[in-house]
């Protein structure tokens, strides 16, 4: 029986979509022009924070997974980054009558090249830990990501490759492919602008894709998508792994900018963070990730001078917020325009 198409819901679907490209094109132009007006390193560390928490709502925003652990990708491929751009050497545990550790030495590597190499190894990290918490659900769920992330965080704390509590600092920025240097901020801007809009692209591809219909309908109903014949637990998976490479290529692309990588990395505070993040601007919405990443970096570039007071004052914003803005900064907008429109 052939499918009957609504015209309402046709003309709301084109809407949509005409409505998040006109948002794409103005979020674009104010990114290009945005060094014209605030510093650069601000603005790298909002891009940075914001496709991290991009990655995070792929997976809570659209699976409807809440991962207390995203701490444990987004810093653990800053490390690996930072190691491979800097030491030049790969240290690896072996057993020998106790641990020890093996030393192989390697040249240091590009950071086109470190960034992936922190990309791949928090994909790996992420179907790990994936294949492991998608056991369960809810809060369970949760607290296997959580107690996950805090297990790599004691070991970055006594590993001898991450520098404790030191971290690795004074990472070399290097040229991209060997032609673009990155020691201007300006240049290095750009560079790490077109890495988060293409990983926004594509994270806007997933969703719309039929891969991204089915996470949704296990989102609204897994029992029902599971009846329908649909493999939930691999989609989950792929979903989950997705989301932990994402979180990577952020983490590492930081740790490059700033030139450190560092326990705050990986602290379950920046778990927290990006989930803050995420519900301030907007849960499951394309752009309030980005949105909610720009408030939360501002908040503590501008008002650092209250020193910790900032984190009552952080307290009583999102407090304000979930109170004033139910579905977020850019969901209450957009239920706006759809209740206008």
């Amino acid at each position: 029986m052939e499918r009957v198409v609504d015209p309402l819901e046709t003309a709301a679907r084109t809407r949509g979509v005409r409505s998040e490209a006109i948002a794409f094109v103005a979020m674009l132009v104010l990114l290009v022009l945005a060094p014209t007006v605030a510093y650069p390193v601000f603005l790298m560390k909002a891009l940075c924070f914001a496709l991290f928490a991009c990655a995070f709502n792929l997976l809570i925003g659209y699976v409807g997974l809440l991962s207390f652990g995203h701490a444990l990708y987004f810093g653990w491929a800053g490390y690996v980054s930072a190691h491979l751009a800097k030491i030049g050497k790969l240290t690896l545990p072996y057993w020998g009558g106790g641990w020890h550790w093996f030393v192989i030495p390697l040249p240091p590597l590009s950071p086109e090249l470190a960034v992936l190499g922190g990309t791949v190894t928090a994909a790996v990290l992420g179907l790990i830990a994936g294949a492991l918490a998608i056991r369960r659900q809810g809060i369970y769920f949760a607290m296997i990501t959580l107690a996950l992330a805090q297990m790599m965080f004691f070991f970055a704390v006594q590993a001898p490759f991450t520098g404790g509590e030191d971290g690795i600092q004074a990472v070399p920025r290097g040229h991209l492919f060997g032609l673009i240097d990155l020691s201007n901020q300006t240049t290095l801007y750009y560079v790490v602008l077109v890495l988060f809009l293409a990983c926004f692209l594509l994270i806007y591809r997933i969703i719309h894709s039929p891969f991204g219909e089915v996470l949704k309908a296990i989102r609204e109903n897994e029992p029902r998508a599971i009846s329908l014949g649909y493999k939930t637990d691999r989609y989950k998976l792929m979903a989950f792994v997705l989301s932990a490479a994402l979180a990577g290529a952020a983490g590492a692309t930081k740790a490059i900018v700033f030139q450190l990588a560092s326990l705050t990395d990986v602290h379950w505070t920046m778990s927290g963070e990006v989930v803050l993040m995420t519900l301030v601007g907007g849960l499951g919405t394309v752009f309030g990730p980005v949105l909610g990443a720009f408030v939360i970096v501002s908040m503590e570039n501008y008002l650092a001078e209250f020193g910790q007071w900032i984190t009552v004052i952080q307290g009583v914003i999102f407090v304000a917020c979930v109170l004033l803005f139910r579905r977020g900064i850019i969901g209450e907008i957009a239920n706006a325009l759809r209740v206008r429109l």
